[in-house]
């Protein structure tokens, strides 16, 4: 038998609800992940020295992160262990701008 358009719908609906809260509830577990390994990195080029204040907002936001995954608000967790990737990304990426520019001719 056939389900009606309606209760087909409802259905559809109710699945892609639980598969959003699935998504929503779960830790951010490879985004602290990817923050810790991309703060590594950007550490091993110098940016403690090259990039210090890119460095510790990276570390900031990193440390904020599991502050707020500690205290169950795994959202905010994953958009601050988020923000903590993209600092330590840019934290690198100005280490190895300036490390180029210190080379003879100032060209990477």
């Amino acid at each position: 038998m056939l389900m009606p358009a309606r209760g087909l719908r409802a259905a559809l609906l109710l699945v892609l609800a639980l598969l959003l809260q699935a998504c929503a509830t779960a830790p951010p577990v490879q985004e602290m992940s990817d923050a810790r390994q991309a703060i590594a990195a950007a550490r091993e080029a110098g940016a403690g020295e090259l990039a210090p204040a890119t460095l510790l907002s990276a570390e900031e936001s990193l440390a904020q992160a599991e502050q707020q995954l500690q205290n169950g608000i795994w959202w905010a967790a994953r958009k601050s262990a988020l923000s903590a990737r993209e600092n330590a990304f840019n934290a690198l990426l100005e280490s190895r701008n300036r490390r180029a520019a210190d080379r003879p001719g100032g060209e990477p």
